[in-house]
């Protein structure tokens, strides 16, 4: 029964009941918050155990050094190891830092905004202009840092399959194009995985700037919602490969495993990179918290048992992600208003209304008690040019408020739908 073929007076009834719902809905007087993907407290206490390491007997790392003091500006080897071994990377080509891996992103744009790359035949200040390649829908705070640096932002569509390869080629032939942004692994909030043929791609492509950067936010490398942990490619080594060793910067962290903003973040790149990178970061501090470091390194073990955490992670979320699926699809699935993802792994789902509605939804919603992420927050300056992608984060809340929620945004999904139709 698609709300596109009704006649007028099936959708003036339908109408009719729909804000008799919403009536209902702002009536229950909700206080509800989809807004971000942040770890329910379910989801921390699971690392409890972290709070009492590293211990206060043993303080030194694997090379005898004492962790609490100074130096080390690559991290200590214990979680450098492990990490490497996740994946499936060189621990030389390997760095640990602290807690954020946005940190990281932030501190190299803005080096090679100061200084340029070692590729770079100017710091990127002095280009009359910098572009930048930014996949939509995708993740606000990677725009946020190129739009904090007037960068020329140009959106490049996820397609089913994956990037949008061949309007990417098209972009990196001008030589003010100086990066990419993109979450490889569950992206948020689309959902997609790159496939090792797009990594080979990106990794061979021709670019007219030599210090073009691809910034591969792996933030959910190993954040699945199954049993399954999908592989993850050695963008590095691949790039490598193909004669551009310097493309990639991979980032990954422990924040959505561990403790959010009080973990590990971790920088893969070339070696050249590395020096180019820990050349800088050496003036900027003497070195990371390595105490909280070894408690990582301590914590896990080995690469196992970070996959043995993801596993009690996955648990506690795929049953939420599982009710908000079936909500969406016995609430709007028969009436062709509305898509959405359908992840295996990640913390969203990306919600796409019909055009012209998001804002409307986000603005019913909010109205009733339920906040949603803004709507065109998944794209640069916060402008989807259709106002329809509304991205859901079901992680925070407990399952019955968020089965609470769901039905409300369903409502207001079709009653924005209906105004716009005009019913």
């Amino acid at each position: 029964m698609s709300l596109l073929n009704l006649d007028s007076d099936q959708r003036a009834e339908l109408a009719a009941k729909v804000r008799r719902d919403y009536a209902e809905l702002k009536a229950s007087n909700l206080a509800l918050d989809l807004t971000r993907g942040k770890p329910s407290s379910e989801q921390l206490d699971i690392g409890r155990s972290l709070l009492a390491l590293p211990g206060e007997e043993d303080v030194r790392d694997a090379d005898g050094v004492d962790v609490r003091n100074y130096g080390n500006l690559k991290g200590i080897r214990d979680i450098r190891e492990l990490w490497a071994d996740l994946l499936g990377v060189s621990a030389d080509t390997l760095i640990a830092a602290d807690a954020s891996s946005l940190n990281l992103e932030y501190d190299l744009v803005a080096l090679a905004h100061s200084f340029g790359t070692q590729d770079s035949p100017r710091p990127w200040s002095q280009e009359e202009t910098v572009k930048w390649i930014c996949l939509v829908p995708g993740y606000d705070r990677h725009f946020t840092i190129t739009e904090a640096f007037g960068y020329e932002m140009l959106t490049v569509p996820w397609l089913d399959e994956g990037p949008d390869l061949d309007a990417i080629r098209e972009a990196v032939k001008d030589p003010q194009v100086k990066g990419l942004w993109i979450v490889p692994m569950f992206a948020n909030p689309s959902g997609h995985t790159v496939s090792a043929d797009d990594v080979r791609a990106l990794a061979e492509m021709d670019t007219a700037a030599a210090d073009f950067r691809i910034f591969w936010d792996n933030a959910y490398a190993v954040h699945t919602l199954t049993d399954e942990f999908p592989e993850i490619l050695d963008v590095v080594g691949i790039a490598a490969e193909a004669g551009n060793p310097n493309r990639f910067y991979q980032f990954s962290s422990t924040s959505k495993i561990t403790f959010a903003g009080a973990g590990v973040a971790f920088l893969n790149t070339s070696e050249a990179n590395l020096a180019w990178y820990l050349k800088h970061a050496g003036v900027r501090g003497i070195g990371p918290n390595k105490v909280n470091q070894l408690a990582h390194a301590r914590y896990f073990g080995d690469a196992e048992g970070v996959r043995a955490v993801m596993r009690k992670h996955a648990a506690l979320l795929a049953p939420k992600f599982a009710r908000v699926l079936d909500i969406l699809e016995a609430n709007l699935g028969e009436y062709d208003v509305a898509r959405w993802t359908k992840p295996t792994g990640g913390y969203f789902i990306s919600l796409d209304v019909l055009d012209g509605t998001a804002a409307r939804v986000v603005e019913l919603a909010r109205e009733a008690g339920i906040a949603l992420t803004p709507a065109g927050s998944s794209f640069p300056l916060h402008d989807d040019p259709n106002d329809r992608n509304i991205r859901l984060a079901p992680s925070l809340p407990p399952v019955e408020e968020l089965e609470a929620a769901m039905e409300g945004v369903t409502v207001c999904v079709l009653l924005a739908a209906l105004e716009k139709l005009g019913a």
